[in-house]
């Protein structure tokens, strides 16, 4: 007879998300443990473009395929590259037929929080230690409060997951690039000509040692981030975000001399301005399997943003956990064996991110950027042609 364990998934973003909706629609419960008291606690960042064989193909498992048709935005796929004098080096504006459409990250949980019952998330848990048991079950501890037995706790719980030390001593380390992340609001109207600029999808400008990327979101915003290699701690002595005007202009003049509309991005921008530093775990990353104890999403492999593969990876990592805990008998065997090949499926994507991250601001770096769009447009036309 089929063993089903008491599972607990710690993080309710899109892998934890994945996972306990695909265990739902198989007649297996789980509960998710979320640090933020409400769903709508904090904004979710931006647009994802999710990828055929990755993310929708967890979304296809999870029985949304009607819910990701509507949140799909087929038509912002669109890509350009700008030197910072203002030359168009690249241009891919038909993008349309792609398949790998933009997505708001806001509207992906909310689509995973609908298609799985209120009482299966617990808001407001952060989560402070997983205790084992003598029995080999797990209690979670929440401040003064313990939740448990859990015979499986899954850590979905991000880069700075409380649950990976349990099977691994690598924490991420700094890539040397930080981002300073900032947005538009109501661009098409308030800014026509910014509009115009990024059009549908989004835009990059390399020059020297600075590089911008600004791309669509949903609802008329546009979303950037200025990238810098610099040490870690230098946003924060740079930057004064309590006062978003000042920060705006300090902004602004780190690219001086950039052609006028690239720093009118940054000064039309909002007060919601940030630094993301970007941080990654080893390429390779692995653990030895503990009974009861297992990662998914950037728990397992954070990666830099540089080729969108993180959330991607993240969700087949939930679908195919998920799809083992359904047809194996042996629970154990079934995490096993999602370990197993997710150490080797995501060791490609990890390397080409942590090289893509190593030669941004570069002297290559405007090189294998164009290299990198030829080839999507080129894979792009083969794919379409055998259509």
């Amino acid at each position: 007879m089929k063993e089903i364990p008491r599972i607990a998934i710690i993080g309710a973003g899109p892998a934890g998300l994945t996972l306990a909706r695909i265990l739902y629609a198989g007649g297996v419960e789980a509960t998710v443990f979320e640090r933020d008291p409400d769903a709508q606690f904090r904004p979710q960042g931006g647009t994802l473009d999710l990828h055929l064989e990755t993310g929708q193909f967890a979304l296809r498992r999870a029985g949304l395929e009607a819910e990701f048709t509507r949140m799909a935005r087929y038509d912002d796929q669109g890509s350009r590259l700008y030197n910072g004098d203002g030359t168009l080096l690249l241009a891919d504006d038909e993008a349309a037929d792609g398949e790998r459409p933009e997505v708001d990250r806001t509207a992906l949980r909310d689509a995973l929080l609908a298609s799985l019952p209120a009482d299966a998330i617990r808001w407001g848990k952060a989560l402070r230690e997983v205790r084992p048991r003598e029995d080999g079950s797990y209690d979670l501890i929440f401040g003064d409060e313990t939740a448990g037995p859990f015979d499986l706790v899954v850590g979905a719980d991000g880069a700075w997951s409380k649950v990976r030390p349990l099977v691994s001593r690598y924490a991420p380390q700094y890539s040397g690039l930080t981002f300073v992340e900032f947005g538009i609001d109501d661009v098409d109207r308030l800014h026509p000509q910014l509009s115009e600029l990024v059009g549908r999808g989004k835009i990059g400008v390399e020059s020297g040692a600075r590089s911008m990327i600004v791309q669509r979101n949903a609802n008329a915003h546009l979303r950037g981030y200025a990238i810098f290699r610099v040490p870690s701690d230098w946003a924060e002595q740079t930057f004064d975000f309590a006062r978003p005007a000042i920060a705006r202009e300090r902004l602004a003049r780190e690219f001086e001399g950039w052609a006028p509309q690239f720093l009118d991005l940054i000064r039309a921008s909002n007060d919601n301005l940030c630094a993301r530093q970007i941080c990654a775990l080893p390429v390779g990353h692995y653990w030895q399997n503990r009974i009861g104890i297992t990662l998914i999403g950037d728990a397992a492999h954070v990666m830099s943003p540089f080729g969108g593969e993180g959330v991607n990876a993240a969700m087949r990592d939930a679908a195919e956990l998920a799809d083992y805990l359904l047809q194996l008998h042996d629970w154990r065997e079934a995490v096993r064996r999602y370990e197993e090949e997710m150490f080797v499926r995501v060791a490609g994507p990890a390397a080409d991110a942590a090289e893509a991250a190593a030669t941004e601001l570069s002297h290559l770096g405007t090189e294998l950027t164009l290299m990198h769009l030829r080839s999507h447009m080129t894979d792009r036309e083969q794919t379409t042609s055998a259509a």
